[in-house]
Order: C-alpha cells, then structure tokens, then sequence
C-alpha cells in the first residue's frame, strides 16, 4: 500500500512539474511575441513620424509595415518618383530597419 502511494505521488509529481514547465515556456512566448510587436510597431511609428515631418504622407497615401526582422513595407501612392525615392531613403535611415520593400506607385490627384 504504501509503495502504491508513493508511485502516485511521483506520477502525480511529475505530471505537474510537467505543466508548470509548458506553461513557463508558453509565458516566456507570450513575452516574446509581444516585446517584437513593440519593436515592430516603434519602427512603423519612427518612418511614420519622418514621412509626416517632410509632408510626405500629404503628398500621397503611403502606408508602412514592419515584420518582426525590421523589414519595412512601403505601398500605396505618391504625387511624384521623388517622393517615393525620399519616403524610401527615409525609412532605409530608420534604426533597427533591416531592408525596404518599395511597392510605392505615382498616382497625380485630379
């Protein structure tokens, strides 16, 4: 009797030091997942912040994306090739930004 409650308690031991290690693994994700997304959304905010100081953004519609490597997307439109060419270089300049995918098009309001 008293080895069969000692094995339950060591299969129950077990059992439970089990879930409380997938559950440190799981919150240490958690954390992770979201210390990228700040990373990622800081980025997006930094080229954001720059295009709007240089009247960029009112000189088209241009939208930016930031994966979790610090690859930015650039799309929608510009007024002119020299705003998409400065909107790209700005967001090359930005800290923490791995490379730029330019999908900028012209597009002259009527």
């Amino acid at each position: 009797m008293k080895t069969q409650l000692a094995m339950t308690c060591v299969v129950f031991g077990a059992l439970l030091g089990s879930a409380a290690a997938v559950a440190g693994d799981d919150a240490k994700a958690v954390g992770t997942s979201a210390a990228v997304f700040v990373k990622d959304s800081a980025i997006t905010t930094k080229i954001k912040t720059k295009l709007a100081a240089d009247h960029l953004t009112s000189l088209g519609r241009i939208h930016v994306d930031t994966d979790k490597n610090g690859v930015v997307w650039l799309t929608g439109t510009a007024r002119s090739q020299e705003a998409i060419e400065q909107a790209v270089s700005l967001a090359r300049k930005t800290e923490h930004v791995k490379s730029v995918h330019n999908e900028l098009t012209v597009r002259v309001d009527d």
